[in-house]
């Protein structure tokens, strides 16, 4: 009933142009990590999150995939306990452990509830995984074999060869450009001693971000903080990462494919989390091809000229500018057609923006739909995770609406042509027959 209502007075902010948002707590802990708190006592469950400057772009350029593979190895045998045990130990009280991986960060996730036999026990098992992982060899073994054929596998498959291409092909040498699970070739090479290394020299207190939303005490969450760093490695930081190279040439990859569709990808380096462009940007995307069957590209595509049953663009905002990127798929023989459309209108809004109607009804849509965003703890805790690794303002989500409604259309024209030139874009077509000469 208490979160009904909590609801409730958040929809009412919303239509009074105020919204009621979560007060997050921060500090370092005695580890040197930084921690960010959310105290709710609506529900009696707590969830924590543990993000690593540790994702993919930090493997080494011979030996592609360790990053991944050390993530995945974590849950799989700790200090004292092995993978049977740890899944078994989390069943047996209801907990779940979890975590996501990408080209800037490993995270480590828990949900559990608060009562304290549960809550003691869940954090013990999260504090070993996290601290002190063992990467035995025939686990690391059994799970090398496992990546590999699972990497075989993708490279039959056409979305998954597309994506692969698009990444390599856009970012070039810079490790964005290097797939999150690695090759077959390089993972080949991975031995448990690369595995333990790369835990070592990126798992570190100093880069360590905890999230922690729920049913505890801010004493209670500096306790659990400190309990999840303060035996992580002290090594020293990383290297930072290069810059992107924002403009690449004209470029276009067509790759023949026994698939009955085409799959089209077209992109550019696109923004960082915290460039200042980031909400023209969110706002002109959504317009673009970020809000479903409202956006102009599938109308354009799909309603106007039944070129594909969907077609999307979204940024990826990561430390250095991430992907943007717009997709689809369609039939061989509509490929070039609709490769067409797509580049036609996504000049046209380039070159004079959205109109006025279409920005109030982003703005609408956005804001509307913003207290979904954050009406439960794991989508605060996602929300923490972010605002801490990326070191965004505290008052993110605080100002979150008032940002998309200040968003003018000349702010998204400009903010598009800095950012995304169309006679500078990667086009990967696979599926495609191959064109002559190409």
């Amino acid at each position: 009933m208490y979160i009904k209502l909590w609801l409730l007075a958040v929809l009412c902010g919303v239509a009074n142009g105020t919204l009621a948002t979560p007060i997050i707590q921060h500090w370092q802990s005695p580890s040197g990590a930084k921690v960010l708190f959310v105290e709710n006592h609506d529900i009696p469950m707590l969830d924590v999150a543990l993000s690593i400057q540790a994702g993919s772009s930090f493997d080494n350029s011979e030996k592609k995939g360790v990053a991944g593979l050390t993530h995945h190895l974590l849950d799989l045998g700790a200090d004292g306990i092995n993978e049977d045990e740890i899944a078994r130990g989390m069943a047996d009280i209801g907990a779940q452990l979890g975590g996501s991986f990408d080209q800037d960060r490993a995270s480590i996730t828990l949900r559990t509830l608060s009562s304290k036999a549960e809550l003691e026990k869940s954090l013990e098992i999260m504090a070993l995984v996290v601290q002190s992982p063992t990467f035995a060899e025939k686990i690391f073994s059994r799970e090398k074999v496992r990546v590999i054929a699972a990497l075989k596998e993708a490279e039959t498959k056409p979305e998954s060869i597309a994506e692969k291409e698009f990444h390599q092909a856009l970012f070039g040498k810079h490790p964005y450009g290097s797939p999150e699970s690695g090759d077959v070739e390089s993972v080949e090479k991975i031995s448990a001693t690369d595995i333990q290394k790369f835990y070592r020299d990126h798992y570190l207190a100093k880069e360590a971000v905890v999230a922690i939303m729920g049913d505890i005490t801010r004493a209670k969450a500096e306790e659990i903080a400190q309990q999840l760093t303060g035996k992580l490695p002290l090594s020293e930081s990383p290297v930072a990462l290069p810059m992107v190279t924002m403009h690449i040439t004209s470029n276009e990859k067509r790759i023949a494919h026994p698939a009955s569709q085409s799959h089209i990808l077209i992109g550019v380096p696109g923004m960082a989390r915290n460039d200042p462009d980031y909400f023209p940007l969110y706002v002109g995307n959504h317009i673009l091809g970020g809000g479903g069957f409202t956006s102009r590209l599938m109308k354009e595509v799909r309603e106007k000229r039944g070129l594909a049953y969907n077609v999307y663009s979204y940024f990826m905002p990561l430390k250095q500018p991430g992907a943007f990127q717009i997709g689809l798929q369609t039939k061989k023989e509509q490929a070039d057609g609709a490769l067409k459309v797509v580049r036609d209108t996504l000049a046209e809004f380039i070159a004079k923006g959205p109109s006025e109607s279409e920005l109030m009804a982003s703005k609408q849509n956005i804001i509307g739909g913003f207290p979904l965003r954050i009406d439960s703890n794991k989508k605060i805790l996602d929300y923490l995770s972010i605002i801490g690794f990326y070191e965004l303002p505290l008052s993110y989500l605080d100002d979150f609406t008032r940002n998309i409604d200040k968003v003018t259309v000349a702010e998204i024209r400009d903010a598009f042509k800095r950012h995304v030139n169309p006679k500078e874009m990667l086009t990967v077509v696979v599926g495609a027959p191959l064109e002559e000469g190409k």
